[in-house]
């Protein structure tokens, strides 16, 4: 595998430069490289990633929801990202480890995530907002392009201890002008350290185009450091996955490191903080939408007959039931009162942290009086 360098001018040519197995109209596509990757990959698997990314789609619009009424102070929608996301970490044995950004809630998801973990941190709730060792994934990264510094550190232990074990790290196309990306990636390179970088390009780094972070594809990086990479396109689902099975299949047995880019597109906001109508052309959102990942596997396994209307109800219906689970266990959750984050920080007394307490106490007394 190799990726490729031609530079991007526009969206159209961007697309053409990507693996693919299925078209945005549903139709299979022969792909040499991919084909083998996914011969194993039947209908009744299929339509589980298609109830994955509905369900997924669904999460997304609760945690907005969610936001929007007040019961979370954040929240980074994955609208149009679903296949890219459900697509690899489908493909992720149970042993590997991730570490994602704060935009990964479909690798939560296929990690085994609870209804309440999807909300527990954007509410701003005591602890992690799920068991990283349990669910083998990191708590969500903010800080841009961190994680992929803390993925090469475990991959290089991975290594030192001869572990069976991949690191994965997702980041999105901005990530890729950090230094943090960079030097994981010359690190892991240096080290041969068995972990797959997956950007998602998804064309938006907050209001700036990916454009300006590359003016040639993001995969054609990788090569520079040593690191063969792939471009695959990441509405296409059964691509994904291929892509991503790859990428394990070379780490895992000691070739070091892979990088893949994921095609995308963020079909909503950054966060919920952003408004992208101030700098996206409508008219490239609406060009976005003809390429809908659940659109495209759905209308794929309709061609094959493998799928009817009852059992895209029955998806959305298990959706639906998801979401409301989520909702309850977020409005269902107890803040702790303020002074305990005072609480735990030394094992002994410390008068610093008393004086701290009394004076946060004070503060807070100052709004009763009022």
């Amino acid at each position: 595998m190799s990726s490729h360098t031609t530079p991007i001018t526009d969206t159209a040519q961007d697309l053409e430069l990507v693996e693919r197995l299925i078209a945005p109209d549903g139709t299979r596509l022969s792909n040499p490289a991919l084909d083998a990757l996914v011969a194993d990959v039947d209908a009744e698997q299929l339509r589980g990633l298609h109830r994955d990314m509905v369900i997924l789609r669904r999460i997304d619009s609760e945690g907005i929801a969610l936001q929007r009424q007040g019961q979370l102070g954040l929240w980074a929608p994955c609208n149009g990202q679903e296949a890219a996301q459900i697509g690899t970490a489908r493909a992720i044995d149970p042993i590997d480890f991730i570490f994602p950004s704060y935009r990964e809630t479909g690798v939560l998801y296929a990690r085994g995530a609870q209804p309440g973990d999807f909300v527990r941190v954007w509410r701003g709730e005591e602890g992690a907002p799920f068991d990283p060792l349990e669910m083998r994934i990191a708590p969500l990264q903010i800080i841009i392009g961190a994680q992929t510094l803390h993925a090469v550190g475990y991959a290089m232990g991975i290594k030192h201890e001869n572990a069976p074990e991949v690191a994965v790290t997702y980041f999105g196309d901005g990530a890729t002008s950090q230094g943090d990306v960079n030097e994981a990636m010359i690190f892991a390179a240096s080290y041969q350290a068995p972990v797959v970088f997956v950007c998602q390009n998804n064309h938006w780094a907050i209001s700036e185009p990916v454009s300006v972070q590359s003016q040639y594809p993001i995969a054609g990086r990788a090569p520079g450091f040593g690191i063969p990479s792939l471009r695959v396109d990441g509405n296409d689902v059964l691509a994904c996955m291929a892509a991503m099975r790859w990428a394990l299949a070379h780490a895992r047995s000691g070739k070091g490191p892979v990088f893949l880019e994921a095609v995308t597109y963020r079909m909503g906001p950054h966060t919920t903080s952003d408004d992208p109508t101030r700098y996206r052309d409508p008219a490239e959102l609406e060009s976005w939408k003809q390429r809908d990942p659940i659109a495209r596997i759905e209308a794929y396994l309709r061609g094959l007959g493998e799928i009817d209307d009852e059992q895209i109800a029955a998806a959305h219906a298990d959706a639906d039931k998801i979401a409301r689970e989520m909702r309850a266990a977020c409005l269902g959750m107890v803040t702790r009162e303020p002074l305990a984050v005072f609480d735990g920080v030394y094992a002994e007394p410390h008068c610093g942290i008393d004086r701290e307490r009394e004076e946060y106490a004070a503060y807070l007394a100052s709004f009763e009086e009022v």
